[in-house]
């Protein structure tokens, strides 16, 4: 007769056995056959030009359907089939009932559109000191002066407080872990960015934790865990956004794990076609389905003409950060943390349409719509 204290090991093990059970990668078939199933896979990363963050984005105060359906009828009308969103844990603890009730009315918008999103559970990027309630008004010409990251910096350093974000990943993936609206699950938004050029060492507003990194590393390999213990039918993954992936010896830790345990590849790239085109070649060797999530930069010599055409040959899904030109000024560019700019830049860093609907570039759109073959001329 085992003692209690050899049951208490026992159920423990048998806990983690079951755990690993079905948190596990997907083999590269069942990626590949998801992926077969897929269109070309375009879109971008959609913030409603009423939204400074997240948190505007998704707040009941500040929830907007209308112009959500709005904006993203420009993007059906482009041929887009996709977007990348960003939650906010925040807004779930606040009312995890009314946030997954408004998700799923965005879903629903949607849907209507003829788009599925892929849903960004985390970020690691710009301000580490979120707060619910009225969002600040953007600072004229400083590029996303106001997002936020999600976990903020208090939360992000105290693990005893890890147990509610393992809670609120478990809680989204699984109330939507079976809903076909959802393309996937982008687990951590760039998790070692240590926001340098705006909230990080070399800029003067100093708020980022000093050992962010290795924070970053820890949730990320733990929110891969909570996110497949939800069983979502969508995948998972998380992307890199930095470094040299010629081989697994040459990547750090972070970007190691990122590959080897997504469930499909995806990347950032804001190089020019011949960057694009390496980065891509570079990840063949995986054999899994690749997604560029975050591309388009004009000054940066990253374009729709530049990428687009290298990825509809290389069979990539694309993703451009910025849609309609709002309330995130990300028109400005990243240097507008150190150079004020006091009038619209000469030449848009992201974003596709103004407010009123207008393209910035119509020969951008009149591309983008050949390529998705919304027209045929």
């Amino acid at each position: 007769m085992k003692t209690l204290s050899q049951r208490i090991s026992l159920l423990l093990l048998l806990s983690v056995i079951g755990v690993q059970s079905f948190a596990q990668q997907w083999s590269t078939k069942k990626a590949n056959d998801w992926y077969h199933q897929q269109p070309w896979l375009v879109g971008s990363n959609f913030l409603p030009s009423s939204a400074i963050n997240q948190l505007e984005m998704w707040q009941a105060a500040s929830f907007d359907p209308a112009l959500i359906d709005k904006e993203l009828g420009y993007a059906e009308g482009l041929g887009m089939n996709t977007m990348r969103v960003f939650l906010h844990d925040l807004v779930w603890k606040q009312d995890a009932a009314g946030f997954k009730k408004r998700l799923d009315q965005f879903l629903g918008i949607c849907e209507k559109h003829g788009i599925r999103p892929m849903l960004v559970l985390f970020d690691s990027c710009w301000d580490p000191q979120p707060k619910l309630g009225r969002q600040r008004a953007p600072i004229p010409g400083r590029h996303n002066s106001g997002w936020v990251q999600s976990p903020g910096a208090a939360v992000l350093s105290d693990k005893t407080k890890w147990g509610e974000l393992r809670n609120y990943v478990k809680d989204v993936v699984g109330s939507f872990r079976n809903d076909k609206r959802i393309l996937a699950w982008d687990i951590v938004n760039e998790p070692d960015n240590d926001n340098a050029n705006s909230y990080g060492k070399n800029h003067t507003i100093k708020t980022e934790l000093p050992n962010k990194a290795e924070l970053g590393v820890e949730l990320v390999k733990q929110a891969f865990g909570w996110a497949r213990e939800a069983k979502p039918s969508q995948p998972i993954t998380s992307a890199p956004w930095y470094g040299d992936w010629s081989s697994e010896e040459k990547m750090n830790e972070m970007n190691r794990f990122l590959f080897t345990q997504s469930d499909i590849i995806t990347f950032h790239n804001y190089g020019p076609p011949a960057d694009f085109q390496t980065r891509v070649t570079q990840l063949k060797k995986y054999n899994r389905p690749m997604i560029c999530t975050e591309y388009m930069a004009r000054p940066a010599g990253s374009t729709f003409q530049g990428s687009l055409p290298i990825a509809k040959a290389e069979k990539v899904g694309m993703m451009n950060w910025g849609f309609v030109s709002g309330k995130s000024n990300t028109i400005y560019p990243w240097d507008s943390w150190q150079k004020k700019y006091t009038a619209e830049p000469p030449v848009w860093f992201h974003d596709i349409f103004r407010a009123n609907g207008r393209p910035y570039r119509p020969a951008e759109t009149i591309f983008i719509k050949q390529m998705t073959g919304k027209t045929s001329s």
